[in-house]
């Protein structure tokens, strides 16, 4: 009985890594070439800043500014995960006392 347990959550997992693969793929097919780019209200064209744009499926491309040429994507449910953690402080940042700089909480 373990013996088909395992072997049917490995399926599962599996079944999974290879739908999250499909749509990456396919998230990274679409030609992107015509989007809108958006930036938070307020930055100045020559300021370095993070772009998004919308794309099917509520799926979301995001860029530097100063890069615009590498872009990451996003599912629709990783964008929302990536939100929704935004959203609680997960990606908060204070001073790192070694160099003055910013570091992760």
């Amino acid at each position: 009985m373990a013996d088909v347990q395992e072997s049917t959550a490995g399926t599962q997992d599996e079944d999974v890594r290879a739908r999250k693969e499909r749509e990456r793929d396919e998230l990274y097919a679409l030609d992107i070439s015509d989007v809108e780019w958006h930036s938070a209200p307020g930055t100045e064209e020559h300021e370095e800043r993070v772009e998004i744009a919308y794309l099917p499926g509520g799926a979301v491309a995001m860029r530097s500014s100063l890069d615009p040429d590498t872009v990451l994507r996003y599912t629709e449910a990783e964008w929302r995960a990536f939100v929704l953690g935004a959203r609680d402080g997960e990606f908060d940042l204070e001073p790192a006392p070694h160099n003055g700089g910013l570091a992760a909480k």
